[in-house]
């Protein structure tokens, strides 16, 4: 097999960051002044911040920015927020505040936890008896789990949380001789990864080692792991009103606005096809608040969706009720969020967006990434059952499109009024542009 292909390179990671820079520009652009001033023109002019954001990655050349939003007036549980939103797409932040507005004036958003238990597992084999297997977990080894992981939980204890419990889950009629450690953790403010995998490696050693004094048969330890799928780390967020009071410049007929918005949910809940866009609506706006307090976006979208299809299709995170002449709309999803340990530490702008949220706890956190969700379905459920949802959508994108056409101020204060009454389409703005350069 040929192995010394032209671009390939051994020791990258040692080499330092000036010398990365130039192996990339050498290799790989054409325009190197260009590409090397773009590189070094997002370098923070602060030595001591560019280091601190180099050392959170490896191989880190430069900084990759976000915009960084606010949406205020959001009254969640008598409390009213400004939330920070990282995003680069256009309309998030408009739609959360908008939909922040609309429920302010109609008694807010209310959420609460319901539960906070996070999961990891050792995943292992064992070609043994099961019966003697399951003996010998319960009854032998069980509180060995507890006593050689004290040096881990010692804080965590001290502080309430620690590990909850641990089961032996049978997976054979899955597949041959698999077997897992099922643990459950209250990590607290901490979202707990790193505390839960280190629990969860040392509930492996005990494993391998009791193991080879006791069981017959062969046991093969696999991974230890934490799980990203939190079912019992619960948040619930509502708004509700009377129909009536839906009445605005938008809804001029609440009655008919509620059948159709709550038929809209209904067709995410029974259609898959429409319930991963619908999902995605939500996710902008819980994904730019977890962004933006320095949280893995990643594994909450991972957990949130395989939640989403719990039951055995994928269907609708938000739910419509419309009882009694009251509308109600609600969302329930599990989040492991944290605010202590990681970026929330480190982050610069994540201190300043934790502050701009009242320095909340993990549960506090939870409620307001709720409702940050709730009110951005809220707001494309109502565009797309009133307006449809190109029309605000693409007046917020006007912008970007100007840009693309490296519009000059003047050429951008004229379109931004032209189309204040014109609708905004790709091929609508690339014509008023061309017709004022001509």
């Amino acid at each position: 097999m040929k192995t010394n292909m032209p671009n390939t390179i051994s020791g990258f990671s040692k080499l330092s960051k000036s010398e990365k820079i130039d192996w990339l520009l050498n290799t790989y652009f054409a325009d190197k002044e260009n590409a090397k001033a773009l590189v070094e023109r997002y370098w923070n002019s602060d030595e001591k911040l560019q280091k601190l954001h180099d050392e959170f990655i490896e191989n880190t050349i430069t900084n990759y920015y976000l915009p960084l939003g606010v949406a205020p007036n959001f009254l969640i549980n008598e409390t009213l927020y400004a939330i920070p939103m990282a995003i680069e797409e256009s309309s998030v932040v408009a739609a959360a505040s908008k939909a922040a507005k609309f429920w302010l004036e109609r008694g807010g958003f209310k959420a609460e936890v319901l539960s906070t238990e996070k999961i990891g597992q050792v995943h292992f084999t064992y070609d043994g008896d099961s019966k003697d297997l399951e003996i010998y977990i319960n009854e032998v080894i069980k509180q060995k789990f507890f006593d050689d992981s004290k040096h881990i939980t010692k804080n965590m204890e001290n502080r309430g949380g620690g590990i909850l419990d641990i089961v032996l889950k049978d997976k054979t009629a899955d597949l041959e001789n698999y077997y897992q450690l099922h643990a459950t953790f209250e990590t607290l403010d901490a979202m707990g990864a790193n505390f839960i995998n280190s629990c969860l490696e040392q509930f492996a050693q005990t494993l391998k080692r009791e193991a080879a004094l006791y069981l017959k048969g062969h046991l093969n330890v696999v991974m230890s792991i934490l799980s990203n799928y939190v079912p019992q780390c619960l948040v619930r967020a509502e708004v509700s009103c009377k129909i009536e009071d839906l009445k605005s410049k938008d809804i001029p007929n609440p009655k008919e606005f509620a059948k159709q918005f709550k038929q809209a949910v209904t067709i995410a809940e029974i259609e898959p096809f429409r319930a991963v866009t619908h999902n995605k609506g939500i996710m902008n706006g819980i994904d730019a608040v977890v962004l933006a307090t320095g949280n893995d976006f990643r594994a909450v979208e991972a957990g949130v969706h395989a939640y989403a299809a719990r039951n055995g299709s994928y269907s609708s995170l938000t739910h419509c009720a419309v009882i009694d002449g009251v509308f109600k709309f609600w969302i329930e999803i599990p989040l492991a969020l944290g605010t202590v340990g990681g970026l929330t530490s480190l982050h610069p702008l994540v201190k300043f967006a934790m502050e701009m949220l009242q320095k909340p706890n993990a549960k506090d956190l939870m409620k307001i990434v709720a409702v940050a969700g709730l009110a951005q379905n809220f707001g494309a459920l109502k565009s797309l059952t009133t307006t449809g949802i190109q029309e605000g959508h693409m007046k917020m994108h006007l912008m970007n499109i100007l840009n693309q056409f490296e519009a000059t101020e003047a050429e951008k204060v004229r379109l931004v009024e032209h189309f204040k009454t014109h609708v905004v389409t790709h091929s609508s703005v690339v014509e008023a542009i061309e017709k004022i350069r001509s």
